[in-house]
């Protein structure tokens, strides 16, 4: 068989979501991907542990996706976080919810996750192509003509669902766009997102030390959440979560103590004045944080003077690090950009132009931050993508 309703290519979360969806509202559905299984980005996410969504509100799930977020108010209307979490435990994968809101599957194995989505689309008769690369995607009279090394393929509606360029190791080359640009549709420019900091800094007193919930700000983006000393700079969610407002020149602000005020942090020292000041430090910080931030002053902290501890308070509290830039797109976690939103239709993510051409997940120039929001915008995407049914079958 070679033809089909829908074709969807690219087998990640938004190209099995779209697949379920597309085959549960009746239609012949065929899912290729050029890997030899689905989900390969994604059984990496969450540290192979999958971190599928999250299960705040809607304001929590904007304030996750900072690129582009409000253009998703129309799909989430349709399908929301809260259906990614009935539709797994509907279909026997049991989630549990962590710090931040964050939802794992209580196995703690991402296959889990990809199995449950596999099952799914066999289930409701959708077809799957691995090991397939999709050549050119073309449009005659009403049908896409979807070419692969082997054979040509039909379908009246087709949906992206490739990815951005991030991890090409996974099979996100960018091909999507090529599609869209093929179709005259503008792509915005891409860059990294969620990516690790690089920064002018004392690495190597610093690597390999990681701190829970301090606070990284630049200009109006303030940042609270884990963050890790690296030999190249800065990771972790809270370094992750700045660098989509950052490009290389900028200088951020950590506080390493959000929870204890200037004042709180100067009555505690004065309450230990007769301890050595690395001793009173690391009472609230790692030592070999504490042993750095006091090696500039004086051994105890009865020493410290005044104008000292003024300096000292400032690096607790706003400690500059300039950045020399962002990872590659090939090491950072989201692409920045991709099929500009204007082209598509909020309500049913076809293209305004091309009718019966759809575009669900990362493709597209939305991104999202780490902690289940990025793989959220792309099921709920893809579900809603897939429901849909092109003009000329109304």
């Amino acid at each position: 068989m070679t033809h089909f309703d829908t074709i969807i290519i690219g087998g990640g979360p938004a190209g099995m979501m779209a697949t379920i969806s597309s085959a549960f509202h009746g239609k012949q559905t065929l899912l290729i991907e050029k890997n030899k299984r689905l989900g390969k980005k994604l059984a990496g996410t969450g540290g192979g542990r999958c971190n599928v969504t999250n299960n705040g509100n809607l304001d929590d799930l904007l304030a996750g996706i900072p690129g582009n977020g409000r253009f998703l108010y129309s799909v989430f209307s349709q399908f929301d976080n809260h259906d990614i979490i009935n539709f797994f435990e509907e279909n026997g994968c049991a989630l549990k919810v962590e710090d931040h809101g964050r939802m794992f599957p209580v196995t703690d194995k991402s296959r889990t996750i990809i199995a449950c989505l596999e099952d799914k689309i066999a289930e409701l008769g959708g077809q799957v192509l691995t090991n397939t690369e999709v050549l050119s995607v073309k449009k005659k009279d009403e049908l896409f003509q979807v070419k692969t090394a082997d054979t040509s393929y039909t379908s009246q509606q087709v949906i992206v669902t490739t990815g951005g360029k991030t991890y090409p190791s996974t099979g996100s080359t960018g091909f999507g766009h090529e599609v869209a640009r093929h179709f005259k549709l503008a792509v915005t420019p891409l860059e990294s997102a969620e990516s690790p900091l690089l920064t002018e800094f004392d690495h190597k007193a610093l690597q390999g030390i990681s701190l829970d919930e301090v606070t990284l700000t630049y200009d109006k983006h303030v940042i609270t959440h884990d963050l890790l000393f690296t030999h190249f700079g800065l990771s972790g969610p809270a370094a992750l979560r700045l660098s989509s407002f950052v490009k290389g020149g900028e200088t951020l602000q950590l506080d390493l103590l959000p929870h204890l005020s200037s004042q709180e942090l100067a009555s505690y020292l004065e309450s230990e004045r007769e301890k050595s000041l690395k001793n009173a430090l690391k009472a609230h910080l790692p030592e070999r944080l504490a042993d750095y931030l006091a090696r500039d002053y004086p051994e105890k902290v009865k020493q410290v003077t005044p104008k000292e501890l003024d300096s000292l308070l400032t690096k607790i509290k706003a400690l500059p690090i300039k950045v020399t830039g962002k990872m590659s797109l090939a090491k950072s976690f989201v692409t920045k950009g991709g099929v500009d939103l204007k082209e598509i239709n909020p309500k049913t993510l076809e293209s305004k132009k091309v009718p019966g051409l759809h575009f669900a997940g990362e493709v597209m120039d939305i991104n999202a931050h780490t902690g289940g929001f990025n793989i959220t915008s792309a099921l709920c995407t893809g579900w809603v993508a897939g429901s849909q049914f092109p003009n000329s079958w109304l």
